[in-house]
């Protein structure tokens, strides 16, 4: 009868031990998705700036040309105005 006793015991530690770590873990992860987004807000300036160039052989990258023609007036990188700058020289 003590063994038994004994077992429950140590079966309810650990069941409880168990359920406090997975709360803890649960309460962790709010904290580190907030801090995730508080590091990626949009505070630092953009990689790209509007400087005058509207050509695809101006571009060194699909995003850049993306980032120009959302951004930029004047662009003439998307002739079939499907919103995909420079379909042939980037193409995938």
């Amino acid at each position: 009868m003590k063994k038994f006793i004994l077992m429950a015991l140590v079966a309810y530690g650990v069941g409880s031990h168990y359920t406090k770590n997975e709360e803890s873990i649960k309460d962790d992860k709010p904290a580190l998705i907030e801090s995730q987004e508080l590091i990626s807000e949009p505070n630092s300036q953009p990689i790209y700036q509007c400087d005058g160039r509207q050509y695809c052989s101006e571009m060194s990258s699909y995003e850049e040309a993306k980032y120009f023609i959302e951004n930029c007036p004047n662009t003439k990188m998307d002739g079939d105005n499907d919103g995909i700058p420079c379909e042939r020289q980037f193409s995938y």
